[in-house]
């Protein structure tokens, strides 16, 4: 319990006034002013940094009109921006002069504080820029300017979206064990995508050395026959007379290297050559070898995209719901070797359902955005098979809105989204088919489809062992492909939906209309051709009369399922327990938390039976499994961001904190305790750090601390403790709203205290 308190007071003790602006990004890139040499972070000296694009892996900036941000760092209660300065010069020496020789926005009126677009004369390529912000806010305050922040621009202003270059980290093994006089056994603690370097001695240079690597191991010794497509590798390493430093080359494996010609016409991504190839391994064993190895001997040089290991923290008084969460918070980092989201190391190849899993887990562990819009910008030019998958770019491309409040990604993909709705596979009675002849090459060439094989997925794998919780083989509940699917138009709906908020952001008012409308037909064809009038529960199709559980969980997931309805397909949900894939659960547990079932909910959160994330620490992976055991999907990796779902589930969900305005402009924290006591949380956002601690006492009273980052409001829910309840905000009573079993304040940005008691019954 100890590191509950000091989260709380980690929490109560942040304090500062108008302090000037922090964290500056441009176009979503905060560390802007970072090298690197071979993968390795370098600090540079100013004339170094102006050469440093020929030099060095860099983090350029690629358009011509770039998007700047900052936090605002004035924790005065209720603080807004009203107004801001940005100053840009060509150089160091005349920006500390206050010398804007590239742009002066002068005082200009505004709360924008996240996406203010450059409006200066357009920017050169390969030119090193230097910039600084200042701030005014409702209190009249004014701030000092914030500390210089430089980028690069790059060779082509091309307007894609900058990414940073992959990091390598040098760790050291937590455990070294040498049993025997010749053989070595290294345990990193965690798995992850990495270079191995050994410094080792031989006095003839006659010796050779064993190496074996892995992902599991069988007690004190690397597991050579881990079975599916758990890693495993041995290489012999010929030694030279004398000490020397040896960095392991590893062999490209075929699988996840070479052209594919797979169903989608998508080839792996490469690591790039700064980095070379590398391996996931968490152990490592050296045989024949007699010398004494130390721990700095054994290096594994960890390959990752940039990360913040301390932007998120959570901990509860529930031990398996935090082991989850570190689990799948360390799952994001590990996965993120390629600078895009694959669907793990067996292919190396970005899938939409991945991503999207990968995108929300992102969101909620790091204060990083640029890997999540580049991997859907990929997508849209690179779609899969999957019809459903290509649908999920809508939700991806919107919800990279909601986290940044950056328009960019969405204006210039438009067209490319609108097309992603696949309006154009509608039929006669208002629903979508990919049976129905109508998979065109023009079709295909709308949506930036290469492959062959277009169809249908519900879920992955749809055949396979019958497990524990479910009585069909494969993941999919038995599901019945007919030619009108229900998820498939579920997802349809969803598209539609999210496809009329972006044009309505974009101020395209007849799209917005359009989409809006078509949504709103789908609904309803939706609901009366697929609900059983019988059953009250969704078919999975209109030539079928099976229920499944993805048949009923995406439309409640989507938000379609009619009031009287509702219960009888909450029932249905919670009756077919985990009957999905680690995939599908992400979707499971957003159907279960909109029916306000905080409890189930949280029963799936941190189970420990067989098909649940505890089970994949307690077979021994410490990154999230492609499948909830081996057996369920024989050739499975070890290192599947998309079973990474709790990442986001638990802050999004279970403490209910997530943007309702672009760019969270607008916070909604809504708790769902069930029968957790205690539980504290800081969320990295764009505009800073969400931080709040809970103390629960079902029945009688619900304690709420939180900290809002100025320019941020809150819409915060808090669970009724019984009939007649009564609120405080900040020591005084308050009234509030009641929807459900909630009642709802608004509170502005800063910290404050909230309790609700039960006032009798």
């Amino acid at each position: 319990m100890h590191r509950i308190f000091l989260l709380i007071a980690l929490i109560l003790t942040q304090s500062g006034n108008a302090q000037p602006p922090s964290n500056l990004t441009t176009d979503l890139l905060e560390h802007t002013d970072r090298v690197f040499l071979d993968g390795y972070l370098t600090t540079l000296s100013l004339p170094e940094t102006r050469t440093a694009i020929e030099r060095y892996q860099v983090p350029a900036i690629r358009n011509a009109k770039p998007c700047l941000g900052w936090v605002m760092n004035n924790e005065t209660p209720n603080t807004v921006q009203t107004a801001y300065r940005i100053l840009m010069a060509s150089s160091w020496e005349k920006l500390i002069k206050d010398e804007a020789d590239v742009w002066d926005s002068r005082k200009t009126e505004s709360n924008n504080s996240i996406a203010v677009r450059y409006d200066g004369r357009a920017l050169e390529p390969s030119t090193v820029y230097y910039w600084k912000v200042k701030t005014w806010d409702n209190h009249g305050q004014e701030s000092v300017f914030s500390p210089i922040k430089s980028f690069i621009t790059a060779s082509k202003l091309d307007g894609k979206t900058a990414t940073y270059p992959l990091q390598i980290t040098d760790e050291y093994p937590v455990q070294l064990l040498q049993d025997t006089k010749t053989r070595t056994f290294v345990d990193f603690g965690r798995a992850a995508f990495g270079k191995l370097k050994l410094t080792l001695s031989s006095k003839t240079g006659t010796d050779t050395v064993i190496v074996h690597l892995g992902e599991h191991s069988n007690g004190s010794k690397v597991d050579r026959k881990p079975g599916g497509t758990i890693r495993y590798a041995v290489y012999k390493l010929p030694l030279m007379a004398g000490q020397h430093t040896y960095t392991i080359k590893f062999r490209p494996d075929p699988r996840n290297t070479l052209p594919k010609g797979n169903e989608s016409g998508v080839d792996p991504v490469l690591m790039p050559g700064y980095i070379g190839e590398v391996y996931p391994f968490r152990y490592c064993e050296l045989e024949n070898y007699s010398g004494k190895v130390k721990d700095q001997d054994v290096v594994r040089q960890s390959v990752h995209y940039p990360f913040n290991d301390n932007a998120a923290t959570f901990y509860s008084s529930d031990s398996v719901l935090n082991k989850v969460w570190e689990l799948c918070k360390y799952s994001i980092k590990a996965t993120s070797f390629l600078g895009v989201y694959v669907d793990g190391d067996r292919e190396r190849i970005p899938y939409e359902a991945d991503a999207l899993i990968n995108q929300m887990g992102h969101y909620y562990t790091d204060r990083e955005f640029s890997m999540a819009r580049h991997s859907n910008e990929y997508l849209i030019y690179n779609a899969t098979w999957p019809t459903e998958w290509n649908l999920q770019t809508l939700i991806m491309a919107w919800a990279d809105y909601m986290h940044t409040g950056n328009r960019q990604s969405i204006t210039k993909c438009y067209d490319d989204l609108r097309a992603k709705t696949l309006m154009a596979l509608k039929e006669e009675n208002g629903l979508i088919s990919s049976r129905t002849g109508k998979l065109s090459p023009e079709f295909y060439k709308s949506i930036h489809f290469k492959g062959k094989n277009f169809r249908d997925i519900v879920d992955w794998p749809q055949t396979g062992i019958v497990g524990a919780e479910k009585q069909e083989p494969g993941e999919s509940d038995g599901y019945v492909m007919t030619t009108y699917n229900t998820v498939v138009n579920a997802y349809h709906y969803e598209a539609l939906q999210l496809m009329s908020r972006i044009a309505g952001v974009l101020g395209n008012i007849a799209d917005q209309q359009l989409y809006r409308a078509e949504a709103e037909k789908v609904k309803k064809q939706f609901n009366a051709l697929l609900l059983n009038v019988k059953t009250g529960i969704y078919k999975d199709g209109i030539d079928t009369e099976h229920s499944s559980l993805h048949a009923n969980m995406f439309p409640m997931a989507f938000g379609m399922v009619p009031e009287k309805n509702r219960q009888a397909v909450s029932d249905f949900i919670k009756s077919r327990k985990m009957a999905c894939s680690v995939y599908g659960s992400h979707f499971l547990l957003e159907a279960i938390y909109n029916a306000n079932d905080a409890a189930y909910g949280l029963e799936l959160l941190a189970s420990t039976m067989e098909r649940s994330w505890y089970n994949m620490i307690r077979v021994g992976s410490t990154v999230t499994l492609e499948a909830w055991d081996n057996k369920y999907k024989p050739n499975q990796d070890w290192n599947h961001a998309w079973g990474a779902a709790p990442a986001h589930l638990i802050p999004r969900r279970f403490f209910g904190i997530e943007p309702i305005e672009p760019g969270f402009s607008k916070v909604r924290i809504r708790p769902q305790p069930a029968g957790v006591k205690e539980a504290a949380i800081k969320v990295p956002t764009i505009r800073g750090d969400i931080t709040a601690l809970f103390t629960n006492q079902p029945g009688e009273s619900f304690l709420l601390e939180v900290n809002l980052p100025a320019n941020t409001t809150g819409e915060i829910w808090l669970p009724l403790t019984g009939k007649k309840s009564k609120l405080l905000l900040d020591g005084k009573e308050r009234q509030f709203k009641k929807h459900g079993a909630f009642a709802i304040i608004n509170a502005g940005s800063g910290k404050h205290s909230l309790i609700i008691k039960n006032a009798g019954r």
